[in-house]
């Protein structure tokens, strides 16, 4: 087994990359002082800088290809400072192509998870990415940003999203809801109102791809660390901490597309702390 696939009972998870982000700790997390990073060193550059790894997951179940967000595309999205556009290359370098995706499953609407759902098809037209694909989305978040697609920084909306409703290959989903039997969606609200996660749960083994509800390792032992894209920080905070809780409760596996690649660990104690142990 390489290190970029898993298996959870007798399902397979597949880390996947569409490139990277980078940023300024101040500027992410302003609400956190820079001295609380300091046992944290390896995760920041000497100039304040930390990487985001701009991750999906592909599920293997019950017959059923599964993706986890679609990155940022070929584009970059307006996005200042990262590399940009491996999603498909690396989708075909572990031994999948398109067409074999059943689902695809948004975590939430931002930017940077919806970028591959289209692409220019060779009449110069956009068209979906994953043909053979049911589309889902957070329905909160559907009904919260669909709203403002018209606005600068929610136009990849009116490219990326709302398209799939027009053709009629777009779920809402809220609540729990099953994917396959060993695949169902978590709510974890807070990063945007409807955020969800994937509970993978097959033959006594568990694992949780976490979207955004987590985005750096130090948020493992300081789950109040809440970044700026957070649009309710409380309950973000909330999410986090029953997050990691039932984690180290259950001994589950967590899949975090914005850690280093491939994003595959667990949560560890270690003297009364939590912290993240990369597999």
């Amino acid at each position: 087994m390489s290190e970029a696939r898993v298996t959870v009972g007798n399902a397979e998870i597949v880390s996947l990359s569409d490139g990277r982000m980078r940023y300024q700790i101040r500027s992410f997390f302003p609400s956190v002082l820079h001295q609380a990073w300091e046992p944290f060193g390896d995760d920041v550059t000497p100039d304040g800088m930390f990487e985001l790894n701009i991750g999906s997951y592909l599920i293997r179940s019950e017959g059923k290809t599964v993706l986890i967000d679609t990155g940022v595309g070929e584009s970059g999205q307006g996005f200042p400072d990262g590399a940009f556009g491996g999603l498909l290359p690396d989708l075909g370098s572990k031994g999948f192509a398109p067409s074999e995706v059943d689902v695809v499953f948004m975590s939430h609407l931002h930017a940077d998870h919806i970028g591959w759902n289209f692409r220019q098809g060779p009449g110069g037209a956009l068209e979906p990415t994953f043909p053979n694909a049911r589309y889902m989305a957070p329905k909160a978040d559907w009904d919260t940003y669909t709203r403002r697609a018209g606005m600068k920084m929610f136009a990849h909306l009116q490219e990326q999203v709302m398209p799939l409703m027009d053709l009629g290959v777009l779920d809402l989903v809220e609540g729990e809801c099953a994917l396959t039997s060993e695949v169902t969606t978590l709510p974890t609200p807070g990063h945007t109102p409807g955020h969800m996660s994937l509970l993978v749960s097959s033959n006594g083994e568990r694992a949780v791809i976490v979207g955004d509800a987590i985005h750096v390792p130090p948020q493992i032992t300081e789950p109040d660390w809440s970044p700026r894209p957070d649009v309710d920080p409380i309950r973000s905070k909330e999410t986090r901490h029953a997050l990691v809780d039932q984690a180290e409760q259950d001994g589950a596996l967590l899949a975090a597309g914005h850690f280093p690649s491939p994003g595959f660990g667990r949560v560890v104690r270690l003297k009364g702390r939590r912290y993240w142990q990369g597999l």
